[in-house]
Order: C-alpha cells, then sequence, then structure tokens
C-alpha cells in the first residue's frame, strides 16, 4: 500500500523506487538522462547496484559490507549497456515461475517509465501480492517492449535494521513479515490450499506473487507456476529447520508430514529425515546449507567486495565512483 500510494502521488517521466536505507550513486541523475537520451525513452532501464550492509546488521559481518553484483549473469557478459531481447526477457520469467532466481527483484533495480506504469494500470494496482518487487518486476519483463540493461552500479540497495533483509538474514522470518504487514488475499490463499505446505513465510509469499502474475496475465501469455518446485523448496527448507534445530521446528516439521503427497514422502521425506538424524555437531549447518541448495532456487553467484570504511550510506556515495569501481573492487 505505501509503494503504491508512492507511485501515484509521483509525476515524473522515470520513476525509481527507494527504501530510506537505499541510495543513489554519483551521477545517477545525469547518467539515467543521457541513457534515457541516447536509447530513445526505453520502458524500463535496469542497473547494476552495490549491496550495502549497515554496521552490525549482518550476521558474522559486523562491520558491514560493500558488494557489488557485477558477477550476476544478466551483467556479467556486458561492458556497455545493451537491449535485452524479448526472448531472454521471457525465459527470466519463466524462471521465477520456476522458484528460480536468475535476475534480481529488487525494484531499486529498475528506472520505470511513466508511460509502462500507465500501461500496467489495465492489470490493477502497479505493485501487487505480499512481495510486491517479485511481482512487479516480473509483470514488467512481460510487458515491456524495450529493456535497457546497465552493468554500470547506479544504486546502492541497504540492509539496515529496519530492512526485511535485517530480519531473514538473522533468522527472525516471522518478525520481519509481520513487521511489512504483508498478507495475501485470502481468496487467493483459498484457492492454492491444495498446494500450500508449511515452511518457510518467503516461499509462501514468493508462490502468492507468481500465482498472482499468472492470474494478470494468462489472457495474454501461456504462463504456469509450478506447484511441484514450489513444494519442493518448502520441503527442503523445513527439513534445514530440523538438521539446524530451529525453534518450532519439530512443530513445522509435524504439520508437513501430514501434508505431503506419497512421493514426496518418498522421494524427499526418507533421505531428508535420514540426515536430519545423523547430522551432528559442526556438519549440521553444512548439511542444512546443502539440502538448501539442492533446490537451486537462489543459484550462488560471487558477489565481490568494494575496500572501503563505509558507516553510512552517506559515506558510500562519497567514497565510491561507479565509472572506476573496477578498481576497487578486492582481488
Amino acid at each position: 500500500d505505501n509503494w503504491n500510494n508512492a507511485i501515484q502521488k509521483c509525476d515524473g517521466d522515470y520513476v525509481i523506487m527507494l527504501g530510506d536505507d537505499d541510495g543513489l550513486m554519483q551521477g545517477y541523475f545525469s547518467t539515467a538522462i543521457g541513457l534515457i537520451q541516447k536509447f530513445v525513452n526505453p520502458d524500463f532501464i535496469y542497473t547494476n547496484a552495490f549491496l550495502y550492509a549497515y554496521p552490525g546488521v549482518m550476521p558474522g559481518v559486523p562491520e558491514g559490507f560493500l558488494r557489488t553484483y557485477s558477477q550476476r549473469e544478466i551483467f556479467k557478459h556486458a561492458s556497455e549497456p545493451y537491449w535485452l531481447e524479448k526472448n531472454k526477457a521471457m525465459e527470466l520469467v519463466e524462471h521465477s515461475l520456476n522458484f528460480k532466481v536468475m535476475f534480481d527483484y529488487n525494484m531499486q533495480f529498475s528506472l520505470v517509465s511513466r508511460r509502462l506504469i500507465e500501461e500496467m494500470k489495465q492489470y490493477g494496482a502497479f505493485y501487487q501480492s505480499p512481495y510486491p518487487d517479485y511481482y512487479a518486476s516480473n509483470a514488467m519483463l512481460l510487458k515491456a517492449q524495450r529493456v535497457l540493461v546497465v552493468p554500470q552500479p547506479m544504486v546502492a540497495i541497504g540492509i539496515s535494521p529496519k530492512s526485511f533483509g535485517f530480519y531473514y538474514f538473522n533468522d527472525a522470518e516471522a518478525s520481519g513479515n509481520s513487521f511489512l504487514k504483508n498478507l495475501p488475499d485470502q481468496s487467493m490463499t483459498d484457492r492454492l490450499q491444495a498446494v500450500l505446505l508449511p515452511g518457510s513465510d518467503m516461499n509462501n509469499s514468493w508462490l502468492v506473487s507468481m500465482e498472482t502474475l499468472v492470474q494478470n496475465f494468462k489472457r495474454e501469455f501461456n504462463l504456469r507456476v509450478s506447484y511441484d518446485r514450489y513444494r519442493y523448496i518448502q520441503i527442503c527448507s523445513v527439513y534445514a529447520g530440523m538438521v539446524l534445530e530451529k525453534k518450532s521446528a519439530s512443530d513445522v516439521y509435524q504439520q508437513l508430514k501430514q501434508k505431503m503427497n506419497v512421493r514426496e514422502s518418498v522421494c524427499y521425506g526418507l533421505p531428508f529425515s535420514l540426515l536430519a538424524k545423523i547430522a551432528w555437531g559442526r556438519f549440521r549447518a553444512s548439511i542444512a546449507h546443502r539440502i538448501v541448495a539442492s533446490t537451486q532456487s537462489h543459484p550462488s553467484i560471487h558477489m565481490p567486495s568494494v575496500a572501503g570504511n563505509f558507516k553510512t550510506m552517506l559515506d558510500v556515495f562519497e567514497q565510491v565512483n561507479p565509472v572506476s569501481v573496477a578498481e576497487l573492487i578486492e582481488k
């Protein structure tokens, strides 16, 4: 609701959605205007970005960090801006519907034309579902004909104590969802009752986001949500929690056992239960990681670190020149 209220109030020809812990890098506006003019008004511009963890936010990294998304598949083979081919855009959406993140959904990556925002009004609010960025980023790829990809990092995405990322990375997902107050539509939840499994709220919100996408665009595109894939990654999340002996993991596991079908119980339940029983001591984290990694929902990609002492977002802005960022990346 906040995001939709903001987008209704703004009046620019191009719009970017930022949280109060994010930042635009040096030269953002002049670079953006130059790109819009040179490439004659793209439907939206998808730029590279930095990921900035404020000090004291990420477990194991108390000093925080600044990293780049430069090794993401969509950026790593390009040195100059390029047009994203329509068949590639559709392929990225198909991966999302198959619960594989092959591009980053955060709205900070996208500078969106007013023309595209107006066109998407026919499908309802621009931001929909519990995860509005998951929905909107994929919806834009479906509707846009001219998507410009820029490998230069133009924004910094912050993870602060008030970010959902803080709750997620600190094993407090339920508190994060309560903080966001993002709840799925009850009719959608009712329709998906036969599909939904107990486990990660993130996976459930991802499912609802993709189901919303399919419902809105089914007349134009042949789209299908992979329920089997959703259920597999949800099952893996529960068993990983069991291995790590997370709080309430046993209760969730009991709920899961009642809802798995025969094939899931045999193919996943039996081997994962065995792993949970034999996991001990220092091997628990490794086994849990392997269970989750087997889903390939979030491909492991190296994010190069940028050298520097960044206590605030202002330090990032003042100390980092995106044009020469390659010189700052630690070897």
